[in-house]
C-alpha cells in the first residue's frame, strides 16, 4: 500500500480526491472529458491491468465542478482470474487518497420485465451470488470492523441526491436490487427466474465486492447500472452478447454523463 500510494502521490502531486468514481463497461468515457492527470494501471505498484474490452485501465484525477474526483477508468473482475482481494484493493486505495463518497457503475442485464434496454436503475440494495466475500481472510482493522453492518450500504441519501439531479435532467431513473455471479458465461434462463424469486431487478458480474469493501472501509456507497440488455429468458431478451453491452451503453452514455456529472456537483 505504501508503494502504491507513494507512485499515486508522486504522479498526480498528492491530488486529495473526495469522490471517487467507477466507470464499468462502455461508461469509461465519462473520464476522458475530464481528466487532469491519467496514470495507466499497469504503471501503479501493485495494481492489476484491465482485460476487458471497453474498460481503458486508468486512474484517472480530475476536478469537476468543483469537486476533487478519481476515476476507475475501467475495473478488474473476479473472472478474470484475480482474487477478490486483489480486485477491490484499488478502492482500499482510495480511502488511503482520501475518499468519502464512492459511485459504482455497471453495465447489467435487466431482470425486471418492466426494465428497458438504455434504462439508468439506481441500486437500492445488491444479492451477493458470486460464491465469495472480499473481507474473507485476516482483518485490517485501520479499514474497517471484522463483522460489518449492512443494511444500508447504498445510502438513501445518495439515491435522493440521484433523483433529484435526474429529475433536473428529464430522465427518470429506475430503482433496484442489483444480482451479482461470478460470470464470465451469461446466467442461465433458470437462473435468471431464480434471481428473480429472490428479489432482483438486474444482473450483473461486478460492483459488489467494490460495494462491500467501501461499506466495510466507512464510504457511503451510490450504485447506477445502466441495463444494456433483457437477461435470458426475460421477455424481449435476445442472443447474449458483451458488443451488445458495448452498443447499448454507447447509445445511453449522453445522459448517464449528464446525470453523473449533476449528481457530482451535488454531493
Amino acid at each position: 500500500m505504501e508503494d502504491t500510494l507513494k507512485y499515486i502521490n508522486e504522479k498526480t502531486a498528492s491530488f486529495r480526491p473526495e469522490i471517487g468514481v467507477i466507470l464499468g463497461s462502455g461508461l469509461g468515457e465519462f473520464a476522458d472529458e475530464y481528466c487532469d492527470v491519467a496514470v495507466s494501471y499497469a504503471e501503479i505498484p501493485n495494481f492489476i491491468k484491465s482485460t476487458v474490452q471497453g474498460h481503458k485501465g486508468r486512474l484517472v484525477f480530475a476536478e469537476i465542478s468543483g469537486k476533487k474526483v478519481v476515476m476507475m477508468q475501467g475495473r478488474n473482475h473476479f473472472y478474470e482470474g484475480h482474487s477478490m482481494q486483489e480486485i477491490t484493493y484499488p478502492i482500499k486505495v482510495m480511502k488511503k487518497l482520501g475518499v468519502k463518497t464512492l459511485i459504482l457503475t455497471n453495465a447489467a442485464g435487466g431482470v425486471n420485465p418492466e426494465f428497458k434496454p438504455g434504462d439508468l436503475m439506481l441500486i437500492t440494495d445488491h444479492i451477493n451470488f458470486m460464491g465469495s466475500n472480499p473481507l474473507i481472510g485476516p482483518n485490517d482493522s485501520q479499514f474497517g470492523e471484522r463483522f460489518p453492518d449492512m443494511s444500508e450500504i447504498y445510502k438513501k441519501e445518495l439515491i435522493e441526491i440521484a433523483d433529484t439531479s435526474a429529475q433536473k435532467l428529464g430522465i427518470k431513473p429506475q430503482h433496484g436490487v442489483y444480482f451479482a455471479s461470478s460470470g464470465p458465461s451469461y446466467e442461465t434462463p433458470a437462473e435468471i427466474r431464480m434471481a428473480r424469486t429472490l428479489g432482483a431487478d438486474a444482473v450483473g458480474m461486478s460492483t459488489v465486492p467494490e460495494a462491500i469493501v467501501a461499506n466495510y472501509c466507512g464510504m457511503k456507497v451510490l450504485g447506477i447500472s445502466c441495463i444494456s440488455n433483457a437477461a435470458a429468458g426475460v421477455k424481449g431478451a435476445q442472443k447474449l452478447s458483451h458488443q451488445e453491452v458495448i452498443e447499448t451503453t454507447n447509445a445511453a452514455k449522453a445522459g448517464f454523463k449528464a446525470l453523473l456529472k449533476e449528481i457530482i456537483s451535488a454531493v
